[in-house]
Formats: structure tokens, sequence, C-alpha cells
């Protein structure tokens, strides 16, 4: 099953949102009226400004500052219609959009998302980064070395008739002190991390690009192509 990538560069979170519903009421709509697509869908990549999201079953109290003091740091703030809690956007950090129809692909909705943990735990892992899961915590942890855990990459989808949109947040260069304003993804007691933190040196993220592609190929059976 084919899927089309496009590479967004660098976006504001607003059009990409914007552009992320379009594709997705594409979707819907074409499965609605059993109007045979191309392929299973898309996978967008993309670099946000400074920005804080808020699941809608996240709560207002763990994001830690006001929103007037978070717009004098430069920072945007949205409340989104995703699973998860509150979690942040910016530069150096690498943001999954798979928009997919999940029949097509051949998996429900609780495989989908450990198809993205696993994408990410097999990329970080050559950079020799010992990701996993823990249990009752989405998105992709590093729990080793007697310290408390702490997040590499966070995860909060939304989909509709197995049709999918949102995605996934890969911590790869990203300025960590952008978490210190927030309880990240609601939790208070663990940190978060990135692969420059734990390799300690910055990466390419074009290259980490290609691996996330890889693995999602290799993970979910598809083919995944630009245009």
């Amino acid at each position: 099953m084919k899927v089309e990538y496009r590479d967004l560069g660098r976006m504001a979170y607003a059009a990409s949102w914007d552009y992320q519903r379009e594709l997705f009421d594409g979707l819907l709509q074409a499965k609605r009226e059993g109007t045979p697509t191309e392929g299973a869908g898309y996978l967008l990549l993309v670099e946000h400004p400074a920005v804080y999201t808020l699941g809608k079953s996240g709560h207002q109290e763990n994001m830690l500052i006001s929103e007037s003091y978070l717009k004098q740091l430069g920072a945007e703030f949205f409340h989104i219609d995703r699973g998860g809690d509150i979690t942040f956007h910016g530069e150096g950090q690498i943001v999954g959009y798979p928009i997919l129809d999940l029949e097509q692909v051949g998996i429900g909705l609780r495989e989908y998302i450990e198809a993205i943990e696993e994408a990410v735990i097999r990329t970080v892992a050559h950079y020799g980064i010992r990701g996993g899961r823990i249990e009752g915590a989405s998105g992709v942890w590093l729990t080793a070395e007697n310290r408390p855990p702490r997040k590499i990459c966070a995860i909060g989808v939304r989909s509709s008739r197995y049709i999918t949109m949102h995605g996934f947040a890969l911590n790869v260069n990203t300025d960590l002190r952008w978490f210190q304003y927030i309880n990240p993804c609601g939790f208070a007691d663990r940190g978060v991390t990135s692969i420059e933190k734990e390799v300690g040196h910055a990466v390419p993220l074009d290259e980490v690009k290609e691996l996330l592609l890889q693995e999602f190929e290799k993970i979910l059976k598809i083919e995944i192509y630009k245009k």
C-alpha cells in the first residue's frame, strides 16, 4: 500500500493544522462516498516555531505559566482535537503527521500507535539510544540508568472512521528548556530528553527523517513515495 510523503520544512502550527485538516477531510469524504484513492494517505514531517498544544483530554494547569508570559517568550498556544495532554513543538524537533486510512493499511488504532512507537524506538537505536514504552503512558521513553523516566518522543492522535491525524514529536536537537514551563504530557515527575542530549552532539534532521521513513515502511508494510 502506498503512502505519499510530504516534507513541509518549517511551518507555523496553525498553517500545518489547516493543511492536515484539508487532507484528513479529503480522505474522509472519499471514504464516505466510496471513491477510490491513489493510496492509503499521507505522511507529513514538519518543524514548528515554538508552540504548546493541549489535547482535548488535557488539563490547563499543566501549563505552568500564563499565556501572556508565554507570548513574551515568543511561543504560541493551541487547544487541539487530539488525544493526550500538553506538549511542546519547536526548532530541532521532527513532528510527524501521518494522515492514513488504517483500514487500507490493515491495522487498528492501538496497533497504529504501537507502530509509531516502534518506528521511533528503532530510529533512536541507530544512535545507540535504548528507547522503550511505559505502561499507561504513550510515547517513547528512556528508563535505564537508575534515573527518572524521560520522554524522547510524544504521541497524540485523532481518528475518525479509521482515518488518522496529528501524530508524534521526536526531540532531535530541541532546546529542552522550553519544557520547564509545562508538565510534559501531564507528568510532573518525569523528564524529557533529545537525541542530541543523549549522544552529546547535534544530529542532522534530514538524516533522522530518512531513518524514520525507512522504519515506517518496514513496520507498517507500506511504500512511502514522494511526488
